[in-house]
């Protein structure tokens, strides 16, 4: 059962961020949040920098001009872990050249003990260590390592445990991430995911639309509910309520424009919710759904429970439902032992669905996790030549899904400035589909246009605002 943190540490947690205040009142004190990882990560960065604007901290866009640096790590591959370190390593020399520093590390890599201890051993420099599960007590840890001068590492497992109302800053995006719950009870063989961000506990429903009321009120149309498997959504709560009924109950928020979601286990999509996508006109027909490997063989030892014809029997009944649904999916390459048959069942579910896009990587082995313990034949070299040829494919499929888009028009929630092209602007269809198009007067951050498509890549659109 979903339990909350107790009135009484709330206040605590508060009178520590005043003394924070009070102690860096008129020293202009920055701070630095780096985020790697997945868009819950990005929603917990969200509220630590809430917490540390709370607590008198301004932003700092570098290095160089922050007081206190803070990454917010992913566990899920090595590669990210990798950075991770190399990034706090070279923040050796900013320490000594500024004592005053503080470098602190949290999230998925940091709720892993042996991570925790090789911060503790090997980076000297590093103040601040804390897990996934007392992020809420940020206000008492950096009192401790401002004003007490302490190292303070604590990865507490504090399972079941959910902290409400969190400052949030927000940059004043028309778009949001909403948490609706936490933690995975899959277990799938090569996820660190259920060890480092604990059991499946959801939100209050109230919580939930307290939270997106507040975003409209500010400005925000589009929400992005999140969950490690939101498709389970409230069965661990009274409330009679699923992930369907939840949608339906966002879906009638006055100001609301659009609703997407993430992620969705295939073992959990019921039918209701799928009546659900195609029923409320506000969540948009997009639909993220892992299916990891196209090997029945391979999804049992990953622990999927559920076969090839199974998940394209499901795709073939959202797009019965939803038609102009725009799907991704996760793939991974090289689990333990696949053979070049397991591998081809992979690229023929590639052909038989025709994702939009693809999230793919190679197997990253996960210490703790039970495919870490396979004695794995598949060399890396083969790993990597079936990667590529994955990449391939899928690129085929998704410029000629792109290019059947020339000439039609599309909504679209304008995002702002390209990062690369300052005279053009970005948009996203319903479907989640990038749209490039010329900056125009009176256009801005937040409004809505009609956008026709004239030119197509890969990876994105261009387009002519109506």
């Amino acid at each position: 059962m979903t339990k909350h943190v107790m009135a009484k540490e709330q206040a605590e947690m508060a009178e520590f961020s005043a003394k924070v205040r009070l102690e860096i009142a008129d020293k202009n004190r920055k701070a630095l949040v780096v985020t790697y990882g997945c868009q819950q990560n990005e929603n917990d960065s969200e509220r630590i920098r809430g917490m540390l604007s709370a607590m008198g901290y301004g932003f700092a866009d570098s290095v160089s001009d922050a007081d206190l640096i803070i990454y917010n790590t992913c566990a899920v591959r090595e590669g990210a872990e990798q950075r991770v370190l190399g990034n706090v390593g070279a923040l050796v020399h900013e320490k000594r050249r500024r004592p005053h520093l503080i470098i602190g590390l949290c999230g998925c890599m940091m709720q892993q003990p042996h991570m925790a201890e090789t911060i503790r051993k090997k980076y000297k420099h590093v103040s601040l260590v804390f897990g996934t599960h007392v992020l809420h007590r940020l206000p008492q840890f950096l009192h401790e390592t401002l004003m007490e001068q302490k190292r303070v590492i604590d990865i507490t497992d504090s399972e079941g445990v959910i902290a409400e109302d969190i400052p949030t800053y927000r940059s004043g995006d028309p778009k949001a991430w909403v948490s609706v719950m936490y933690g995975c009870n899959n277990f799938c063989t090569y996820c660190i995911v259920p060890y480092v961000r604990g059991r499946e506990r959801s939100r209050s429903l109230d919580k939930i639309l307290d939270e997106i009321k507040d975003l409209v009120s500010r400005g925000v149309t589009e929400v992005t509910l999140l969950g490690q498997n939101v498709n389970a959504y409230g069965k661990d709560l009274d409330q009679g309520l699923d992930f369907a009924g939840l949608l339906r109950k966002v879906n009638n928020i006055e100001g609301l424009r659009r609703i997407r979601f993430m992620t969705s286990h295939p073992k959990d999509m019921s039918e209701a919710l799928i009546c659900a996508m195609a029923e409320c006109d506000k969540v948009m027909p997009q639909l993220h759904l892992p299916f990891q490997a196209g090997s029945d063989s391979i999804l049992s030892a990953m622990n999927r429970r559920y076969t090839q014809a199974q998940y394209l029997d499901l795709v073939s009944r959202v797009r019965a439902k939803i038609p102009d649904v725009t799907l991704s999916t996760d793939v991974i390459v090289g689990f333990p032992n696949e053979t070049e048959a397991d591998f081809e069942e992979t690229l023929r579910v590639l052909e038989a669905v025709r994702f939009d896009s693809v999230f793919s990587f190679i197997y990253s082995k996960r210490t703790g996790t039970p495919a870490a313990a396979i004695d794995d034949k598949v060399t890396d070299e083969e790993k990597h030549a079936r990667f590529d040829r994955l990449l391939t494919v899928q690129n085929r499929i998704s410029r000629e899904i792109n290019d059947a888009c020339l000439g039609k028009e599309f909504e679209l929630l304008v995002e702002g400035e390209s990062k690369t092209d300052s005279e053009t602007m970005t948009g996203r269809t319903p479907g989640g589909k990038v749209v490039n198009f010329p900056k125009t007067e009176g256009i801005k951050t937040g409004d809505y246009v009609t956008a026709q498509i004239d030119k197509t890549n890969t990876w994105s659109l261009f387009g002519t605002v109506k």
